[in-house]
Parts: structure tokens; sequence; C-alpha cells
């Protein structure tokens, strides 16, 4: 059995070699086909090591990064090449495919990039690090209250863009000697400008209920994924519903782990079929879609598990519900939102359609749904985040003119001092 396993291992890891010296070669004939990198033109990069699995972390960002590449042109450095893959495929930044350290030494040797960013905790974000005269900035792919969110890996950055006071409370409670006022810039949230999209169905008189689930999770600490627990039930009753359309949009590494997870998410989109097949009208959607933000407008429910899914909802300031961990091992923040929320658990994951109707008239839970949405977001009028983005790259800009004028007034300092001792030396 072990040498029958050894040879499957063996086999698996020689198919994904190949594949990745297919994908290398593909990425490098589409960019030698387009129009080279102009010299010196990029101030702005988006560092993303990730492969096309994580894409959902870098495609939140393209139209805030697009608005910004407008003051300040934007490139986003590569290192994998299904990541490259996608990025060419979609309404990304321009695309640098660095796979290797000399690459990457090699490209950002010919542009001017002053600030980098960087959407993920990746491992290999300490190889960028390694550059100096150049602001490092965590900007996350999401804001949520999970222990990802208050990781010591934020003192490897220069400075973190951080949504509004919630973050700044959380990272005050967990990291020990790190300046919050100094090193943290809020910015809402940029992405909720640009929650838009075209609807997959004709709006009409039936409630839309959003159930947006994330992955079960890698460790017991963070088996936030209800699927399994809450999934199969809530679908079950919202598309028995003839007043109620279900829109699922499940993590796209929902099952790559938990085969019955991935067994229960296949079940939910077979019943969502049969629901249509039985009755066209009802227009249930199973969304698998690269792009995410009409979702969240469009749904008058939301139910979401512990991620940043809850806080991208909160952001449009609508009813929802979080789902409460079946795994009594998973660590739930509750100094923040999740201290108020509305839990559905797996108990009342059935009766979704009456808990549903509960939040939209609620009115207490309307004013605290206002209130949690001010401490994370701050104002989310239409535009304001997009601006304050924009303002922190502004000030980042203006202190690396104000680091680079001390350098080369040092440089200038030195020079004159070896002079002087040159005089001295001829008289």
């Amino acid at each position: 059995m072990g040498a029958v396993s050894d040879a499957k291992k063996a086999y698996r890891l020689l198919k994904r070699a190949l594949a990745s010296r297919t994908a290398v070669q593909r990425v490098r004939r589409r960019l030698a086909a387009g129009e080279p990198h102009l010299p010196e033109h990029y101030k702005v990069a988006v560092y993303f090591a990730d492969g096309a699995v994580n894409m959902y972390q870098m495609r939140q960002w393209y139209r805030p990064l697009a608005e910004l590449a407008e003051r300040w042109p934007v490139v986003v450095l590569s290192r994998s090449a299904t990541g490259a893959d996608k990025l060419l495929d979609e309404d990304a930044p321009p695309v640098a495919f660095v796979p290797t350290v000399r690459d990457l030494e090699r490209f950002i040797a010919t542009q001017d990039i002053r600030v980098v960013l960087y959407v993920n905790q990746n491992t290999r974000n300490f190889q960028m690090f390694r550059y100096g005269r150049r602001w490092h900035v965590f900007i996350n792919h999401g804001e949520s209250d999970k222990m990802y969110m208050t990781t010591n890996q934020y003192k490897a950055y220069d400075y973190a863009l951080v949504a509004g006071q919630a973050a700044r409370d959380r990272l005050s409670r967990t990291l020990w000697d790190y300046d919050i006022d100094r090193r943290t810039i809020e910015i809402g949230r940029p992405q909720a400008d640009h929650y838009s999209g075209a609807l997959p169905y004709s709006p009409d008189e039936r409630t839309v209920v959003l159930y947006a689930p994330t992955w079960e999770g890698d460790r017991p600490s963070a088996h936030y994924g209800s699927i399994a627990t809450h999934g199969e039930q809530l679908a079950a009753a919202v598309l028995t519903s003839t007043s109620h359309r279900l829109l699922y949009r499940p993590h796209p590494r929902s099952g790559v782990v938990d085969s019955e997870y991935g067994a229960a998410h296949r079940r939910i989109i077979a019943a969502i079929a049969a629901a249509n097949a039985a009755d066209p009208g009802a227009q249930h959607v199973y969304d698998d879609g690269p792009e995410l933000g009409w979702q969240l407008a469009a749904a008058d429910v939301a139910v979401v598990d512990i991620s940043a899914m809850v806080y991208d909802r909160l952001a449009v300031g609508k009813p929802l519900l979080v789902t409460r961990p079946a795994d009594e091992r998973a660590e739930v923040d509750t100094n923040g939102y999740l201290s108020d929320c509305e839990w559905l658990t797996t108990d009342t994951a059935g009766d979704i359609i009456a808990e549903s109707e509960r939040v939209r008239a609620d009115e207490a839970a309307t004013a605290r749904l206002r209130m949690w949405v001010q401490h994370y977001f701050g104002d989310t009028s239409q535009g304001v985040a997009t601006a304050k983005f924009h303002a922190a790259v502004e000030r980042l800009m203006d202190e690396w003119d104000e680091w680079r004028a001390r350098e080369v007034g040092a440089i200038r300092s030195d020079e004159d001092d070896d002079d002087d001792e040159v005089d001295d030396e001829e008289v």
C-alpha cells in the first residue's frame, strides 16, 4: 500500500509540475504578444504571489485600483503562472509576471515603484520586503473579525490600510508594541463604491435571500463554514417558498479539504437546478462568477458565515444573519459586531423564512446594524471610501518624497564633507 501511495503522490507531483510549466509558457507568450511595459512608468505595485484559486482576493480590488491608476499608474507583480493567467483573462491592472526573484529584481529595477500593496499574507511576501526605498502596505482582501485580521504579521508592513475604528480596536487588543496611530490609515471600504453588475434574474416581488457561506476551513479554530451544517436545510426552505428567491454564492474553495462539505455543496446546486426546472419563474441562482458586489447590494437579506462576507454585507447597511459555527472549537471574536449580530444556528436554519422576515421588520435590529456600520466603516456614503483610499496613497507618496529628499540631502552632505577633506590636504 505504501508503494502505491508513493506512486500516486509522485504522479500528482509530476502532473502538477507539467501543468505549471505549461502555464508559465502560456503566460510568457501572452505577455510577449502584448505591449511592453514602459520604463519608469509604474508608481504603485500590487504584489500577488497566489494562484488562480485565490483570485477572489484580487478581484475585489480591480475597480478601486483602476481609479487609482488614473493618478498613480498601477501594476500587478504576479509570482504564480496560474494567477498571472487569470489576471490576464480578467479586468485586472497591467501584469508583470515575475516567477523568480531574479525576474522580480529585473522588473522593479526598470520602474519607479514607490508603494507596494499586499492583499494577503502569503509567505512569499517576504521576498518583496527585502526592497527598501518604498512603502510596503497591507490592504488585505476584506474586513472581518477572524483571527487572520490580528496576526502579528501586520508588523512586517510599513503601513496597513484598514476599514475603520473596529479594525484599529481589534489590532490594539491583540498586538503588543504596535503603533496603531502611526501605522494604520482608515479608508473605509472602497470596494463598496463599486457594488454593481447585471442581475442574472428579473427583479419581481420575491424576497431575495443571499446565502454566501465560506469554505470549511483547514483547522478546528477556523471551522466557520456552514454548508454541511446549515446550508442544505436553509436552501430547502427558501427553494420551497413561492415568495422567496435563493441566491447561492459559496466560497470558491468549498470542499477542497472536506469531501463531505463538497458533497453538500453539490447537493445544493442540484436542488437549485431542480427548483428552477419545476418553476422557471422562481429564478433561483447559483453564482460562481468572478464578480462580487451586485449580490450584496441586490439581496434583501443575506446569510453569511464568519468571514469577510459579513463585513462586505455590513458595508451595504442592509439586513443580515450570521451562521453560528456548529464546531465549538471555532474561534469567535465576541468583542465586535459578532457580539451583537443576528445569529442563525443549526436549529433555526430551517426557519430561515421567518428569521429573514424578523430581521427586516425589527426596528431594534435595524438600529444596531446602523451603529455597527458606522463603527466598522465610518461614512459609507457613495464615493467617500474611494476618496479616503486615494488620500492615503497620496499621503504615502508625499512621505516617499520627504524621505527621498532626506536621502539626497544626506548624500550631498557627505560629498561636501569629502570635498572639504581634499581641500585640507591640498593646503
